[in-house]
């Protein structure tokens, strides 16, 4: 096999790389940042959560997720509060002119997404996904072994 999973790896952060480009520029035009609408996507439907599980949900580092937050914040999209019984916890939920922002944008980033994906079948995404989550799975399983 040799170093044969060096194409297979290229072209997926390829592929990747290429499907978040397009997502980006789409969110953009709705004065968003990728993160922030990220954020705001996750929040969307809920009634919010805590800032380490927006963090696991997000894949957002902690540096970074303080930041985004605190633009959203400023831009009137969230609301952080103190949990009562841990005033350490930061809870995050988005606020009601975030909840519009989600509703506006939302469908529309969806659909964009959607259309990317106009040449697959049913089948097409089975297999897809069948063969991702078996390389997710190798990988994880190596997960600190040498």
């Amino acid at each position: 096999m040799g170093k044969r999973f060096l194409r297979s790896i290229r072209l997926l952060a390829e592929c990747m790389q290429a499907f978040e480009h397009c997502s980006t520029l789409n969110v953009r035009q709705f004065g968003l940042t990728h993160s922030q609408f990220d954020i705001i996507a996750t929040l969307g439907n809920t009634a919010g959560m805590s800032c380490r599980e927006l963090g696991e949900k997000t894949l957002i580092t902690k540096g970074t997720l303080t930041g985004v937050l605190d633009r959203l914040e400023q831009k009137g999209l969230i609301q952080r509060e103190r949990n009562g019984e841990d005033r350490r916890q930061l809870f995050i939920k988005l606020s009601p002119a975030g909840e519009a922002v989600f509703d506006d944008v939302f469908p529309q980033v969806v659909a964009n997404g959607e259309r990317r994906f106009t040449a697959y079948s049913e089948q097409d995404f089975v297999a897809l996904e069948k063969e991702l989550v078996k390389l997710k799975t190798s990988l994880t399983q190596h997960i600190g072994k040498k």
